[in-house]
């Protein structure tokens, strides 16, 4: 009955924060956002103008560079003004997920630990580790493929036919070109305690393990290490329930600062980007159920049930890791064993992001279609296997599938200023790319424990 209270509750926040959003944009923030659009508009412009002027010396020239200097002030000032006035909407969902995060990295150690240490030996932790990497990266290639299918049969792009840059505009995301040598400096911690502060979950997941190893390897002594883990590991948990009770404000407060400032508008004009990628994520929930029925039969649908409120809790707040530990107690609940869900979900949250995987392929090709670039069968192919190695262990990255992005098509040649028409709307996609991961590492989990032959009856 709690638990329907506050899924209720969330949603009723969902609506209200939508409704106050709208009359806020409406009333009182439309027009700083008119000022900021005409204020960028004016500086793009005199960019271009620069860009095509040869005389550094020139009146024209110092005018141009003072002008650009005035329209980027009131484009600033325009958006700190904006700020100001939303600031106790976006206080309440940056305190709830300052709270998520104080929780998530202490819960995966102590349950990771916990779950590693039970299960014993290498040789089971291996064959876990294998089922669920076989698992991810068969569903990560799932996602891309689908993205890559879905963005060539809908073109969202083709109607854009943007002229190519003159030069490259300053998009504020940095490009992600990860060699294989900084990606395992980033798998393997130099420091525990700096990867907790940081929220670096694959590199606690790399400690977590050969403690837990080691742990077991020590016999009744590990007995010890293990008691006192679990308790902590419930004690977070009981955090974590007290942390969940203010999940409606967190809602409320970021859905009224993001439709207060982007407004509706921003879904008319995108309208048919938005609403294709929605029916592809759709199309991924429809195709990920439909593997995970092949598994678990029609316990599938209950599980998926019970995802609601984490899955609306990522939709509402953008953020995956805010659905973490509700995510984990819920698949306990449904019969997952323990020791699975502290092994197979950490591990998610870096190799098993489903919905982030689809938009990499479904954006780049996006922006490579408004820019009237064509890719073959070939480089898309090519795209869709950098994009699956350069996206692995960056889940706590801001913005991680833009950077992911940013760095990919530079390699195809295509101007990383077209990330410019995803940065305004990418919030409202984030959401669904949230809510997607939260279900498909879900359903992960049940799908390991199933073949583990550790999935019993859910409790109720």
């Amino acid at each position: 009955m709690k638990k329907n209270k506050l899924t209720l509750f969330i949603f009723i926040a969902l609506i209200a924060g939508i409704a106050l959003g709208y009359i806020l944009n409406v009333n009182s923030i439309d027009v700083y956002n008119q000022n900021i659009l005409n204020a960028d508009a004016k500086v793009k412009s005199i960019e271009v103008s620069i860009a095509k002027s040869t005389d550094t010396t020139s009146i024209a020239y110092t005018q141009l560079k003072a002008e650009k200097k005035i329209n980027s002030k009131i484009k600033k000032e325009n958006e700190d003004i904006r700020e100001k006035k939303l600031e106790y909407f976006t206080l309440l969902s940056d305190i709830f997920l300052r709270l998520i995060k104080m929780i998530v990295a202490p819960l995966v150690f102590t349950t990771l630990v916990v779950g590693v240490a039970k299960v014993g030996d290498i040789k089971a932790v291996g064959r876990i580790g294998g089922k669920t990497l076989g698992w991810f990266l068969a569903m990560s290639l799932m996602s891309l493929v689908l993205g890559m299918i879905l963005v060539n049969l809908f073109e969202p792009g083709r109607h854009m036919k943007l002229s190519l840059p003159d030069h490259l505009v300053n998009t504020g995301i940095q490009k992600a070109a990860m060699s294989v040598k900084d990606f395992i400096a980033h798998v393997f911690p130099k420091s525990i305690a700096e990867s907790m502060a940081n929220n670096e979950i694959l590199q606690i997941v790399v400690f977590s393990l050969f403690f837990g190893v080691a742990t077991a390897a020590i016999g009744d002594m590990g007995k010890i290490v293990i008691k006192a883990f679990d308790a902590i590991a419930h004690v977070i948990l009981k955090m974590t329930g007290y942390v969940m009770n203010f999940a409606p404000l967190a809602v409320f407060g970021a859905m009224t600062a993001i439709i207060a400032k982007q407004g509706l508008n921003v879904l008319h004009t995108y309208a048919i980007f938005i609403g294709e990628f929605y029916l592809g994520l759709g199309i991924l929930w429809s195709v990920l159920i439909f593997l995970g029925f092949l598994v678990l039969g029609r316990r599938i649908f209950r599980l998926v049930n019970d995802m609601k409120e984490p899955a609306i809790l990522a939709f509402s707040t953008a953020s995956s890791e805010a659905a973490y530990p509700k995510t984990m107690m819920l698949l306990e609940r449904f019969g997952c064993k323990d020791k699975i869900v502290s092994f197979v979900l950490p591990l998610g949250y870096s190799f098993n992001l489903d919905g982030s995987m689809m938009y990499m392929t479904f954006a780049s090709l996006f922006i490579a279609q408004a820019y009237g670039i064509h890719l073959g069968f070939e480089q898309q192919i090519s795209m869709l296997l950098i994009l699956m190695l350069t996206s692995k262990g960056i889940a706590g990255v801001p913005r991680a599938s833009l950077v992911v992005i940013a760095g990919t098509i530079a390699s195809f040649n295509i101007p990383e200023a077209g990330l410019a028409l995803l940065i305004g709307i990418d919030p409202l996609l984030d959401m669904g790319r949230s809510a997607t991961n939260v279900v498909g590492n879900s359903i992960a989990t049940a799908v390991v424990s199933k073949w583990e032959g550790e999935l019993k009856e859910s409790e109720v």
